[in-house]
């Protein structure tokens, strides 16, 4: 047995769209990566469901963000026998002990706050409880990692910038709301300038290990290195192209390799699940939410241990929820 916690999922933006569509799927029962047959299968304790809009596509990404919540609050109504929405560690605990499932809202892209604090407030008031800084675009709190050519992912130049000013004063106010800091995505600048600019520990919710695949998406060592010092967390992303360079591993053997760097670089104690489900391409190893036990066999039989499974699975993410979400 064993419990899952995933930082990152697309759910409630694919729900969104296809409502948009007049196709009406939920939670309960669809034909994405995540519903609930799958998350009970995969014995899922949490997951985190991501308001995400590509801003360059999105006449108005703050009003968006705000329908989203709208809908994310409307299939917790309609789902709330077996799931239930989460803003504090305690209420996940509570959860569990009464066998629901827990959902934690949070946002993948910090754009429709407008750098505006009191936006940031108002969406912490909404009940989001992390958000990702970037997406793939600049926009006013920082730099990603990758910009858009050509509808082309391309690297920035090696001078990535990191935090605006007022990107600054964001994430200083995301520490003292008790909002969780999420740095996927983000330049590796963006990186040092959080962990120059902020105490707590924080979060790269769906990223993998950039020595063991070269994408600029996935993190380098010195910075895994610095953020399982602060005691954050980086969740393990099963988008291929993140996960092996020339196609040589199958997802999950590639996945191990990830995880296995991780532990040796950062420790046991930095390494969580950010599945990205519904944000990535379908693959027949880790199709949905149901086969992560895949991923916990596969880990079993390199050796790890009952206790470093618990740590990877929930544990870990549990531990800094319980630091940061009161």
């Amino acid at each position: 047995m064993f419990n899952t916690v995933d930082m990152h999922c697309d759910t409630i933006m694919k729900i969104y769209q296809d409502k948009q569509e007049g196709i009406t799927e939920g939670l309960r029962k669809n034909t994405y990566q995540i519903d609930r047959e799958k998350l009970e299968k995969g014995e899922y304790l949490l997951q985190n469901f991501a308001l995400f809009m590509d801003s360059q596509e999105t006449e108005d990404p703050y009003t968006t963000c705000k329908e989203m919540i709208e809908c994310f609050n409307n299939e917790m109504k309609e789902n709330q026998d077996w799931l239930l929405p989460v803003t504090t560690y305690k209420e996940i605990i509570t959860n569990q002990q009464n066998n629901k499932i827990s959902a934690l809202l949070t946002m993948e892209e910090g754009a429709p706050i407008e750098g505006d604090l009191k936006k940031l407030e108002e969406f912490y008031q909404a009940g989001v409880r992390m958000m990702t800084l970037t997406w793939n675009y600049p926009n006013e709190i920082g730099y990603p990692n990758a910009a858009f050519f050509d509808e082309k992912l391309q690297q920035l130049a090696v001078d990535q910038q990191g935090l605006t000013k007022q990107g600054i004063a964001v994430v200083q106010r995301m520490e003292e709301l008790g909002m969780i800091i999420d740095v996927s995505h983000g330049s590796d600048q963006l990186v040092e300038d959080v962990l120059t600019y902020t105490s707590k520990p924080f979060v790269a919710s769906h990223s993998n290990a950039r020595a063991v695949c070269p994408h600029f998406r996935n993190l380098p060592d010195h910075l895994i290195k610095k953020i399982a010092e602060r005691g954050g967390v980086i969740g393990m992303n099963y988008c291929d192209l993140f996960i092996t360079e020339d196609g040589s591993d199958s997802l999950i053997d590639g996945l191990v390799k990830h995880i296995m760097h991780f532990r040796t670089i950062g420790g046991i104690d930095c390494i969580g699940l950010g599945s990205d489900f519904d944000g990535i391409p379908v693959t027949q190893e880790l199709a949905d939410a149901s086969t992560v036990s895949k991923l916990y066999q596969a880990l079993e039989l390199q050796g790890f241990s009952s206790e470093e499974l618990e740590k990877i699975f929930s544990g870990n993410v549990l531990r800094l929820y319980n630091e940061i979400l009161h």
